[in-house]
């Protein structure tokens, strides 16, 4: 008997809204699921529309897709500007009706809702030689993979959700099921993916996840539910193990120089990045112009707190990453924290480049920018597997082996520091990790957030705030004496409101 799932009637609803994105795969791919996948190049329409609708600016896209990790201390943002969105959460006063925020919903559930279609019906494609049956298959991981991925990031971000594996139908509105059933789902789908995809794509399908992909996102999955809100230690040596496979294969490695990491697209650290390209009207809004500042002509969408700046250890990743000298287009080359500055902040640095499409300068002055470039988003580098590797593998043993120590220090011989010295605690070296991941993932998309959460570091990060970080903008009082809540983002108020049996999350 066939099962019927149902998804919210809003989610539902918000399929239609991503309609306004100009798609050039099968648009049967976006309909309710049938007997349409009829061959391999329609199911392969299908999947390259579910990483398209995960990619799109209402999605990942652009900067929107990290609006309620702006409480982390890597980032804010200008204090009047268009910005109020991300102001509200770098306050810690989110709320439910915050537009941007709606970026990090619907692009998941969109994506999850097209990866179902694609996981119920690839088996019906008809293939009758192994190289077909092999394509097929690899057409059903990625989507097991993409569903996966965004359930990950839809529990560390939401919360409780609702669980649906099928066909959407808006009649019935299921419960939100606990952070430990969604993470059930989550490892069996990347467990899927793992046991269905080439080790690592290459040529033309380059980009795409693999095997290894999966495998270095479950890592990161078992090292999160090791930490709140399910605190399961018992999952560090699970995602040791996993993150050690990828380390292992021999299919990734650190890039010599940190900022060609964020310069080049399909590097050799990059374990899975979302795809760009302008010219098929696919664009990547997170570089060039978003993070340059004002004085500059830039967007000043997001740039880090003072104090995060000053707290970088002295070192060439740091140099790379933070962009100090403001190029004024009134008053010249100046510091950071000149006072004739729109915000008195460093920015980053490791942003503006695109994928060579992003800023044109001289040393003097910007000359021209771009806001829509042909970067990749990359979700997972080989750094974070070599980090989760050594943070857990320690954690799980309750003392630091000598692959734990080396995994660490190949990172920071990257960043031109100098290695860990040997003889810390397991706790002493884990906190060398957090700390190691704060600088090398700086700006990165929820990144430092994540690690905020689960090691639930936000009082530490909201003592540590500058007193002069934007002060006409206070935190909100009620944040800073209990923290904890704020930890999940609200479910939008639409979805909520059209979702009979819900409660919003505390707070909110």
């Amino acid at each position: 008997m066939n099962k019927k799932y149902f998804l919210p009637l809003a989610i539902a609803a918000m399929i239609g809204v991503s309609s306004c994105v100009k798609l050039t795969e099968d648009p049967r791919a976006t309909l309710t699921p049938g007997n349409y996948f009829n061959t391999q190049s329609e199911l392969d329409g299908a999947v390259t529309s579910a990483f398209r609708a995960l990619a799109v600016d209402g999605a990942w896209g652009f900067t929107s897709k990290m609006t309620s990790y702006f409480g982390s201390d890597d980032l804010t943002t200008h204090p009047a500007s268009n910005k109020a969105d991300s102001r509200e959460f770098d306050r810690l006063q989110g709320t439910t009706t915050n537009a941007s925020m709606r970026s990090e919903w619907e692009g998941p559930w969109n994506t999850i809702y097209q990866a179902n279609n694609v996981i119920t019906n690839f088996e019906k494609v008809a293939a009758t030689t192994n190289e077909a049956i092999q394509q097929r298959t690899y057409s059903g991981g990625q989507a097991y993979f993409l569903r996966g991925l965004c359930y990950f990031y839809l529990v560390r971000t939401f919360g409780a959700l609702p669980i649906v594996t099928g066909p959407a139908d808006i009649t019935v509105t299921p419960a939100r099921e606990e952070p430990a059933k969604v993470y059930e789902l989550i490892i069996a789908d990347l467990k899927k993916a793992a046991e269905m995809l080439p080790d690592k794509w290459t040529g033309v399908n380059v980009g795409r996840p693999g095997a290894l992909a999966a495998r270095a996102v479950l890592a990161n999955v078992y090292l999160t539910m090791a930490g709140w809100p399910l605190n399961q230690n018992s999952n560090y040596a699970l995602a040791a193990t996993e993150a050690k496979a990828v380390m292992d294969a021999g299919k990734y490695d650190l890039m010599a120089d940190y900022l060609d990491v964020f310069k080049t697209n399909n590097n050799i650290e990059s374990v899975f990045g979302l795809q760009y390209n302008v010219g098929g009207q696919l664009p990547n809004r997170s570089f060039g112009a978003t993070c340059i500042p004002d004085d500059e002509g830039g967007w000043d969408d997001f740039f880090p707190e003072i104090n995060y700046f000053k707290d970088a250890p002295v070192c060439k990743r740091t140099d790379q990453t933070f962009h100090t000298q403001i190029k004024s287009n009134k008053i010249g080359v100046v510091r950071w924290d000149d006072p004739r500055t729109a915000t008195h902040h460093p920015y980053y640095n490791k942003f503006r480049y695109g994928a060579g499409d992003g800023i044109v300068e001289t040393p003097t002055q910007v000359v021209s920018f771009n806001a829509s470039t042909n970067k990749t988003t990359d979700i997972v580098r080989f750094a974070e597997t070599l980090l989760t590797y050594a943070e857990a593998s320690a954690m799980a043993a309750n003392t630091v082996s000598d692959d734990a120590y080396e995994a660490l220090n190949r990172v920071r011989r990257r960043a031109g520091l100098p290695n860990i010295v040997k003889g810390l605690t397991a706790v002493a070296f884990r906190d060398s990790v957090v700390n190691e991941r704060k600088y090398e993932f700086a700006g990165e998309f929820g990144q430092r957030w994540f690690d905020i959460v689960r090691l639930q570091l936000l009082p530490k990060v909201i003592a540590r705030r500058d007193p002069n970080e934007f002060k006409d903008l206070p935190l909100n009082p009620a944040a800073v004496a209990n923290p904890g809540p704020k930890y999940i983002a609200p479910i939008p108020f639409r979805d909520l409101n059209l979702s009979p049996g819900w409660t919003q999350n505390p707070t909110y």
